[in-house]
C-alpha cells in the first residue's frame, strides 16, 4: 500500500506573504497569541523524504511573523531520520519538501513555545510511514500527520492500528482532500481532522466559515466508531450505524483561503498560499499541545474543547447542526462567543 498526499497550492510564488498569517488564524480562532503557548511540550511531524531547507524556510517564516526563533542551535527545532537518527533520506521530493515547511511553520505559529521534531521516512510507502510515526511517537507527546491512503480504505487497515496506540500519545490525521474516507483517518485510535473554509473582512475580522466542498469523511467501511464517539449524543445524526466517522474536528483548509508558507520550489524561494487538510492538520495538533493534555477521542467528544458550529455546505456529506461528516464538531474554537456544543 502507498501512501502519500501533497499540500493543495495555488501556482506560483509572491515575493510577500498573501496567505492568512498566524495573527489572523490565531485572532479568528480565539487561539492564545504567548510566544510561550506550547511551552514543555514537543509535536513530532511524520512526512517522506529529506527537506533540507526546512530549518532555513522556518527561520524565515519566524521572522516574517515575530515569531520567536526556532532552531537546531537553540534546542527548538530537530531534524531525524525514520529511525531517529541523522541519515536522512536521500531522495528529495519537491511535494513533500512544501509538506514538511507547511507543518513546521504552521505548528510553530499555533504553539511557539513548543519544541518540533521533523521525522523523514526513506519513502511514502507504509511500512516507512509507520516507522516514522513509531519513531514520532517516542519523541513527542503530540503527532502531526498530513499523510492519507490515496486508495482510501482497506479491509486489512485494522491491523496497523497499533501504531496509533501509545499510552499518553496523541495522533492526528488529516481526513483527505478529497469527499471520501481515508485511512489512517479512519482508525479510531486518531483524530481525523477536516477542513473548513475561512472567510474575513477587510480588517481581518471573523465573517465566517463554511465547509470546504473537497475535504475528507464519511463512514468507514471497516472501522467501528470509538466507544467515545459512540457514546456522543450527536453521533446518530451522521448516519454511520456504528462505524468509524470521520472527520473528529476542522479548521481552515480551503486553499483559496489557505495560509501563508515560505518554501522552496524548482530551486526559487518564496511565499505560497497553502491548503488541504495538510494545513488544517499540524494546527490543530499544536493547539492540542497547548492544552499539554492527552487529546484522544474521549477528549474531543468531551466538554474541554470550543467548537464553531459548521451549518452552511456540504463535502458529499451536508453541514448539519452539530456533529455531521462534514466537519465533524466543528472548527476548534477557544474565541468568545464560540462554547462547546451543548
Amino acid at each position: 500500500m502507498c501512501l502519500s498526499q501533497r499540500p493543495t497550492a495555488p501556482q506560483g510564488a509572491s515575493a510577500k506573504p498573501n496567505g492568512f498569517a498566524p495573527r489572523t488564524i490565531k485572532s479568528v480562532y480565539g487561539f492564545p497569541t504567548s510566544a510561550k503557548a506550547g511551552k514543555d511540550q514537543t509535536v513530532a511531524i511524520t512526512v517522506s523524504f529529506h527537506s533540507p531547507d526546512a530549518e532555513r524556510n522556518l527561520r524565515k517564516f519566524s521572522e516574517q511573523f515575530g515569531l520567536p526563533p526556532c532552531t537546531k542551535d537553540n534546542g527548538c527545532f530537530r531534524q531525524v531520520d525514520q529511525n531517529g537518527g541523522t541519515n536522512y533520506p536521500a531522495g528529495t521530493d519537491e511535494g513533500w519538501a512544501l509538506e514538511a515547511d507547511l507543518d513546521v511553520q504552521w505548528v510553530h505559529a499555533i504553539a511557539p513555545g513548543a519544541k518540533i521534531v521533523l521525522v523523514e521516512a526513506t519513502d511514502n510507502i507504509l511500512i516507512n510511514l509507520l516507522k516514522s510515526v513509531d519513531t514520532a511517537a517516542i519523541l513527542g507527546r503530540y503527532v502531526s500527520n498530513s499523510w492519507v491512503s490515496l486508495a482510501g480504505e482497506s479491509p486489512v487497515e485494522h491491523l496497523f492500528d497499533h501504531h496509533f496506540q501509545v499510552p499518553g500519545v496523541s495522533f492526528f490525521f488529516g481526513s483527505g482532500d478529497a469527499p471520501q474516507v481515508y485511512y489512517p483517518s479512519a482508525s479510531p485510535s486518531v483524530i481525523s481532522v477536516g477542513g473548513t473554509s475561512l472567510f474575513v473582512n477587510g480588517d481581518g475580522l471573523f465573517k465566517k466559515e463554511t465547509a470546504w466542498g473537497s475535504a475528507g469523511g464519511g463512514c468507514s467501511a471497516y472501522e467501528p466508531a470509538s466507544a467515545a464517539q459512540a457514546a456522543f449524543a450527536q453521533y446518530p445524526q451522521a448516519g454511520c450505524n456504528g462505524m468509524r466517522a470521520t472527520p473528529d474536528v476542522s479548521l481552515v483548509a480551503d486553499p483559496d483561503t489557505g495560509v501563508s508558507v515560505y518554501t522552496t520550489l524548482g530551486g526559487k524561494r518564496g511565499w505560497f498560499v497553502i491548503g488541504g487538510t495538510s494545513a488544517s492538520t499540524p494546527m490543530v495538533a499544536a493547539r492540542a499541545a497547548i492544552t499539554g493534555a492527552f487529546v484522544d477521542q474521549g477528549f474531543v467528544y468531551g466538554n474541554a474543547i470550543g467548537f464553531r458550529d459548521i451549518t452552511v455546505g456540504s463535502n458529499g456529506g451536508p453541514c448539519l447542526i452539530g456533529f455531521d461528516l462534514c466537519s465533524g464538531r466543528g472548527s476548534w474554537s477557544d474565541g468568545t462567543g464560540w462554547p462547546p456544543l451543548p
